[in-house]
């Protein structure tokens, strides 16, 4: 490559594209790169400011923009993508398909940090539609050292994005309550869970009311489950008062539960569980109430199958029995118990970055509208809030 004078450049090969653009009316390549400039060309160069051209020059060290974004985008793209054409040194990734949008982070990171080159993305864990734009990568420079494109694919683990489709066709729905159970009060919580399955094409093939009664309402999760839900959804009960039994109840199925409690208002009082493959999902009443709560955020993944890993429920599960042994010693000090606690917690945190991450992600009107369930107090002090004694059974 090397800069000559426009008026000296006839003949020459542009080695990249010439952008016009015209307020409101147009923004892209006048000239593609490649195009061997004409005389008549020379003019219009020079009206878009354009006083000095790079052309092509062999160089055998270095690689172009055009070459360097298709090496960034073969790190990214995975199944369910759609490649742009190159312009202007860019390319898009769209997505072909509904389902959930994931992001690996670290590597990511890797390409941003290592200079000279940038990959944009969405946020990671959100659902996109077939069509939505996922990515865009480029170099910085025109063109770049051979080298450093290859240091970054022996660098990054790829690929970086994945589209992971929706695997749930049915759910059961549990609504809890014996004021909804006698009816005394309309139930206007189940209708709200089904338009939001609507949304991911999911139908409900069972639905019973329960009463505030754990065994009643494990009986109704069990039953579900036998008529061969993929999703099993109770409704209510999920706060600390002596009449909220939808934990226990969940419990007592055999469930593996993966988190009671979730970083996000509304919505903090949200339970997540499995049953073999099949989750069943807590949720407090302010997922009927607000628009947009922790069941928004956490729908999609579920929905995709997306299960935290078996290294981390390990990790947990190793923790909470940890914590309850320290619990159980009548010796056991405060600062014992703080320990304990703290790994507890330390253990939890990945799943609630991602819970955080998704609720940074969905900011904006809907959550602003939202408004905080006043029913579900995050910052009850009461030991029954995270039941670390919990006796997981095994579903073999």
């Amino acid at each position: 490559m090397k800069e000559i004078k426009t008026e000296d450049a006839i003949g020459s090969v542009l080695c990249h594209d010439i952008t016009e653009i015209v307020k409101d009316q147009r923004k892209g390549p006048r000239f593609k790169k490649g195009h061997i400039i004409k005389e008549e060309d020379i003019e219009v160069l020079l009206n878009l400011g354009k006083e000095h051209l790079y052309v092509f020059e062999k160089d055998e060290t270095m690689i172009h923009e055009n070459d360097a974004a298709e090496i960034l985008c073969n790190l990214c793209f995975n199944e369910y993508m759609k490649k742009s054409a190159i312009s202007e040194g860019k390319i898009e990734l769209t997505s072909t398909i509904d389902g959930l949008f994931k992001v690996n982070r670290e590597e990511l990171f890797k390409v941003n940090s290592f200079g000279k080159m940038m990959i944009a993305t969405r946020q990671g864990n959100v659902p996109v539609k077939k069509g939505d734009k996922l990515a865009g990568m480029r170099i910085i420079p025109l063109v770049i050292e051979k080298e450093k494109m290859q240091q970054i694919q022996e660098k990054v683990q790829k690929p970086i994005l994945k589209i992971m489709p929706y695997q749930i066709k049915t759910a059961g729905i549990i609504t809890t309550g014996s004021e909804v159970y006698k009816g005394r009060i309309k139930d206007t919580f189940t209708p709200v869970i089904v338009e939001k399955l609507k949304e991911y094409g999911v139908e409900v093939t069972y639905h019973s009311l329960s009463l505030d009664d754990h065994e009643m309402t494990t009986s109704k999760i069990n039953e579900a489950l036998k008529q061969g839900v993929d999703l099993v959804l109770c409704t209510g009960g999920m706060s600390v008062d002596p009449d909220d039994k939808t934990p226990l109840a969940i419990k007592n199925t055999g469930a593996k539960i993966i988190s009671y409690g979730a970083p996000v208002l509304p919505g903090a009082m949200f339970l997540l569980s499995y049953k073999g493959d099949v989750p069943i999902v807590g949720l407090p009443g302010c997922v009927m109430y607000s628009k947009r709560t922790v069941f928004d955020l956490i729908l999609p993944r579920i929905m995709a199958d997306d299960k935290v890993s078996a290294e981390d429920k390990s990790a947990i599960e190793s923790a909470l029995e940890n914590l309850k042994a320290v619990k159980d010693k009548e010796s056991a000090t405060a600062e014992e118990l703080k320990t304990a606690m703290d790994e507890v917690m330390n253990k939890f945190h990945k799943i609630s970055e991602q819970m955080y991450q998704q609720a940074q992600a969905a900011q904006g009107a809907e959550a602003q509208d939202a408004g905080y369930d006043q029913g579900s107090n995050a910052g009850n002090g009461d030991d029954n809030v995270v039941d670390a004694d919990f006796t997981e059974v095994d579903d073999k």
